[in-house]
């Protein structure tokens, strides 16, 4: 098992030999071929996530002469979290049919279809039918997360995939306060009629990214397409119990990502200018303070980090409720970036839940006659299949999100309604994560694999 990169698979970058847990081998070779893939995977995501919150910074340049409304604006931006959210099961299977490097590429290269077809639209006049077919061809970006994080997921030994998923994940999340950056600049220096100087910067950007996929990634010939395992995942309870617990973070991180400049132009009424200036706070601190969370996982165990984090999201919807209902825009500001810190931290420890759950139930194939290799075989496999598909149920929560707040601004003309169901949200996340995940059942009703379990 060398890590060779060979020509055999179908040709291309392909190592024949990969087994990162052996720790012989990860010291000597898997190590150093992991970080480098890992940081081109985090290059391409970085640049999926700024494409796929593209509309985020587009309504900040559409003033009256667009005629869209609020509600319309917040359900324009919700569309690409849909569209995002269905891709990442494809994705996540392509990483495995294509290999990892050769899916970078062309992920990554499918970003110039959404950017190139903004700059043609981006002008008063453009029918709202047309901005909403071009906003949903966005979610392209949001399927790169899926096949990033299946394929770094593969790279990884069990005992650092919560560090490494979460630094992948951070890193591409990190894409959405960029891209408002960018805007808050092009904004500030050419006004808010010029959102093509944005498009015209990502432009290169995607070709970097695809030139460096091609030239320093790696695809590894273990990883097989396996259509069974998507079937095998959507029956496996866990998957759906990891969803709803991912809907409350990942959805919740780029659901407001994707809304926060729209509260607080339509709630607070700042310029489009002052809403840029404020609207990458939150997204970079919840992108930046992922790896922690997966770090935190890693040695405290996910599920209590998980527990921990829902309870304090609940509290600081408790805060941004209050300072909604009375409109104060400092309290707001300081309840909202702690969400935003919060779901960033609860992106990085429930990630790490999820290799875990099946590390655990590997655990009882082996104590039921499997050989620790086809044991440990199956959990990867497993995990990467899980890895795509809660990813994309959680990207849902990103669509919640928005339509709650359109919904909000058109019956009450403000947020509070939604932040209140928010707060509930976190509230039953928080029990789900302690009755499956924490709580020890007595003896009588302890089944196979629960004080396992109990550790991820």
């Amino acid at each position: 098992m060398d890590g060779t990169t060979t020509h055999s698979r179908t040709g291309g970058r392909w190592i024949q030999h990969w087994d990162p847990e052996d720790t012989a081998f990860w010291e000597t070779t898997g190590r150093r071929v992991a970080r480098r893939n890992l940081a081109f995977s985090v290059l391409s995501e970085h640049i999926g996530f700024s494409i796929w919150s593209l509309w985020s910074v587009m309504v900040l340049f559409m003033g009256k002469a667009y005629g869209i409304d609020p509600a319309g604006k917040f359900f324009l931006v919700a569309m690409p979290t849909l569209v995002g959210a269905f891709v990442r099961v494809p994705y996540t299977v392509a990483v495995a049919r294509f290999g990892g490097r050769n899916w970078t590429i062309v992920s990554a290269l499918l970003l110039l279809l959404p950017t190139l077809t903004a700059a043609y639209v981006m002008h008063p006049g453009t029918s709202y039918t047309t901005f909403m077919l071009v906003a949903a061809l966005t979610g392209l970006g949001g399927g790169n997360f899926a096949s990033s994080m299946t394929n770094i997921n593969a790279f990884y030994p069990a005992r650092h995939k919560g560090w490494a998923l979460g630094l992948n994940a951070g890193g591409g999340n990190i894409g959405v306060p960029v891209i408002q950056l960018v805007s808050l600049g092009v904004i500030a220096w050419a006004g808010a009629g010029h959102p093509r100087l944005v498009l015209g910067i990502y432009l290169p950007l995607i070709v970097v990214a695809a030139l460096c996929a091609a030239l320093f990634m790696d695809n590894l010939a273990p990883m097989r397409a396996d259509t069974g395992s998507i079937a095998a995942i959507v029956r496996e309870k866990h998957t759906w119990l990891m969803s709803v617990l991912y809907i409350g973070t990942f959805g919740s991180f780029i659901g407001f990502s994707f809304a926060f400049g729209l509260v607080l132009q339509n709630q607070f009424g700042r310029t489009p200018l002052q809403a840029a200036q404020l609207t990458f706070l939150g997204p970079l601190l919840g992108s930046v303070i992922r790896p922690l969370g997966g770090r935190l996982a890693d040695r405290f165990g996910g599920a209590r980090i998980t527990l921990f984090n829902f309870a304090a999201m609940a509290a600081a919807a408790g805060v941004v409720t209050y300072a909604s209902s009375i409109r104060s825009l400092p309290v707001f500001l300081c309840g909202f970036v702690a969400l935003f810190a919060l779901a960033g931290l609860g992106n990085g420890s429930t990630y790490k839940m999820i290799p875990g759950i099946f590390d655990a139930k590997a655990q009882d194939r082996i104590a039921a006659g499997d050989s620790a290799e086809d044991a440990a075989a199956w959990s990867r496999k497993m995990s990467g299949a899980a890895i795509g598909v809660i990813g994309a149920v959680g990207a849902l929560g990103g669509l919640f999100i928005n339509l709650a707040f359109r919904q909000s601004f058109l019956v009450a003309k403000s947020g509070t309604p939604a932040f209140v169901s928010f707060l509930a949200a976190y509230a039953v996340c928080s029990v789900l994560t302690w009755a499956v995940y924490l709580r020890r059942p007595s003896g009588a009703t302890q089944s196979a694999g629960t004080p396992a379990l109990a550790q991820v």
